[in-house]
């Protein structure tokens, strides 16, 4: 029987799927928008119906299950190690929706990307091509930071992502 681990781009899938525009797509549509090949999002759906984030037809997000992940486990499987100053992405406290709880004047935080309009520590987001992905879907960025706030956050920045995430889900619901 073949191992099936979780990916960081598992969770970007699953997050894209969370959002209006991804609700209804075709995981070649995913992969397209992703910057992803649809074979990984194939597989990445597959490893999800283990893990019981999706249902069996791989087609709607188990919201309660992905959320006890993402507060209670992404941290672990996926920790950041905020790194050098560079130009990029906003993420984590540096972005919407957390930032406007947050004031971070001391600290910053980006994905690196030659298009990013602040410089930060360079965070590695969960996927390579999150970055340009994010310029056409700001749903997906937001769930990205909340993510990242998940991953890197004190208590109380934490908290505030989760009531963030609640929020989107409430929404994937309707």
């Amino acid at each position: 029987m073949r191992q099936s681990a979780m990916k960081p781009q598992d969770v970007a899938i699953l997050l894209k799927r969370m959002t209006p525009q991804g609700k209804g797509m075709l995981n070649k549509d995913i992969a397209a928008s992703l910057g992803i090949s649809a074979s990984e999002v194939s597989e990445a759906m597959e490893r999800c119906r283990v893990a019981q984030l999706v249902d069996n037809e791989k087609r709607h997000v188990n919201t309660l299950a992905l959320k006890d992940f993402l507060v209670n486990g992404l941290r672990y499987v996926f920790p950041i190690q905020p790194g050098s100053i560079v130009r990029g992405v906003p993420t984590a406290i540096s972005a919407a929706p957390i930032n406007q709880y947050i004031p971070s004047e001391n600290e910053s935080f980006v994905w690196p990307y030659k298009n990013g309009t602040m410089r930060g520590q360079s965070i590695t987001p969960l996927y390579a091509t999150l970055p340009k992905a994010v310029e056409q879907d700001a749903d997906l960025y937001q769930l990205l930071v909340i993510a990242d706030t998940l991953r890197m956050g004190r208590v109380r920045e934490r908290n505030i992502a989760i009531q963030e995430l609640d929020k989107h889900i409430a929404n994937y619901g309707s």
